[in-house]
């Protein structure tokens, strides 16, 4: 298997290498995976009503994106913070109410647009 990463990740895995003591890139990325697999097992057992917290942190030119995509989910959202963090970077902070596969559905589509930086679902 094989993978591209752009030099500014790849500088970012190597001060992460040398933070927590990984041996290398390879144990590095296998952490990454291992996390996100379980991340996704815990939200797939996810069911019936839930209140949640999306966070995401995107760059500035998202914002018509992460709009339109935030009025398709206007149902679940019960509050709605945006807040500029760092230069171009935007954080979004949505308090959600709903079933847990609408829940889902709205966090994948944050998820699988490429031009968001991080997603973090957190369900009580």
């Amino acid at each position: 298997m094989s993978i591209s990463l752009n030099g500014e990740i790849l500088d970012e895995i190597d001060k992460l290498q040398n933070a927590r003591g990984f041996s290398g890139r390879s144990e590095i990325i296998r952490a990454g995976i291992r996390n996100l697999l379980a991340e996704e097992r815990e939200r797939q057992d996810l069911s019936g009503l839930l209140h949640a917290l999306l966070l995401i942190i995107h760059d500035e030119k998202s914002d018509d994106q992460v709009t339109e995509m935030r009025h398709d989910y206007d149902k679940l959202i019960n509050t709605h913070l945006h807040s500029k963090i760092d230069g171009d970077r935007c954080l979004e902070i949505f308090l959600i109410k709903g079933d847990a596969s609408d829940i889902r559905e709205m966090t994948k589509k944050f998820q699988t647009n490429k031009k968001m930086d991080h997603i973090k679902l957190i369900a009580m």
